[in-house]
């Protein structure tokens, strides 16, 4: 989702004799299907140059596997820059090896801070931008966030949201998944959950009795939860049954923002469904203690709810009062943050 916008990018300035060239390296941490092949398909990517192949394991097994993956890959195919996306176990491991081999690393997303460093997530990013080069930002936050860190001015670009430029670019195409009819879903007549963070789902009393506040507050509206691979494995053990609430498998791109687009609420712990919600202007409610993303709540349409399951009453009634904010323009979330993007990088070129 978030390289997409950048590769057709790179593929437009070739058509105007523009010598930039990417290899694209897919590290194969997300295996299932839905939650990676899928993607490609649907958002128009070109077949990786190479998979790496390096799912399943632990945290350290899977940075590990990355390691010395992605240093073959490396060694193998030079280049002058390795450009790293967001936040997840490859970004940090392959911003390590550049820097190791003496490439230019520059980090799409970078900045943004949770400041929690129990989640994964947040010790990927501190990692990663901690030996950065050059950062492209999603906000006036991650600007700030990188200055008081040290970072110098002519290393940050602000150019928006990779992922909103595909969102916008995808929003005619989204198409309503099968359970759509199968449920007799409505507009503005459901909510859409996600839960997939650790401190959320693996401890199943907090898991159940969030799900259970989320049912015995929503009214009478149907709950569609697609299942996270890592929260399946959790719900098995749970004994959590009701007309209204109805699990099933990841989605599809266009499928899953389909719902939310049409949703009542979406109810989640990402933070990259809190962007998209904000700018669909979908009421969103994220079950966290903190964000990285503090934009979708000061300009978005999310609210920050917290992770004490009692809290959720709270927040519903105040969706079915309609009493929601409607969230205001986010700054550069314009769907031409993947153009800026590359703009740079062919300065860059020009320098060498």
């Amino acid at each position: 989702m978030k390289i997409a916008p950048i590769i057709h990018a790179i593929e437009k300035t070739k058509t105007t004799g523009s010598t930039l060239d990417y290899r694209l390296v897919h590290a194969g941490q997300h295996y299932d299907n839905n939650m990676s092949g899928t993607f490609f398909q649907q958002l128009q990517i070109p077949e990786p140059h190479v998979n790496l192949a390096c799912s399943g394991g632990t945290q350290a097994e899977q940075t590990a596997a990355i390691l010395v993956a992605f240093e073959k890959e490396l060694l193998a195919n030079p280049a002058d820059f390795v450009l790293v996306v967001g936040d997840v176990t490859s970004t940090m491991a392959c911003a390590l090896v550049a820097q190791k081999l003496h490439t230019k690393v520059a980090h799409v997303e970078g900045g943004i801070r949770s400041n929690d460093w129990s989640m994964p997530e947040e010790i990927n990013r501190l990692v990663t931008d901690s030996i950065t080069n050059y950062f492209f930002t999603t906000s006036a936050t991650a600007n700030t966030n990188l200055k008081q860190s040290g970072v110098k001015d002519n290393q940050i670009f602000f150019v928006g949201n990779t992922m909103i430029d595909t969102l916008l670019k995808q929003r005619p195409n989204f198409k309503p998944p099968k359970l759509w009819d199968a449920l007799h879903l409505q507009e503005k007549g459901y909510i859409v959950i996600t839960l997939h963070r650790p401190a959320n789902v693996d401890e199943e009393s907090l898991l159940k009795d969030m799900i259970h506040q989320i049912i015995i507050n929503s009214e009478e509206v149907p709950l569609i939860f697609p299942v996270h691979p890592r929260t399946a494995k959790i719900l098995e053990h749970l004994d959590i049954v009701h007309p209204r609430l109805h699990t099933v498998a990841p989605l599809g791109y266009l499928e899953f923002n389909y719902l939310v687009e049409h949703a009542k609420m979406v109810i989640t712990d990402s933070g990259g469904i809190t962007e998209e919600a904000s700018v669909m202007h979908v009421p969103c409610m994220t079950l966290r203690d903190n964000t990285e993303r503090p934009e979708t709540i000061t300009l978005g349409t999310n609210e920050l709810v917290g992770t004490d399951p009692a809290n959720i009453q709270f927040y519903l009634k105040k969706l079915f009062l309609n009493d929601w904010k409607l969230g205001n323009y986010i700054p550069l979330w314009d769907g031409k943050t993947a153009d800026r993007i590359v703009e740079v990088l062919l300065g860059f070129t020009k320098l060498k």
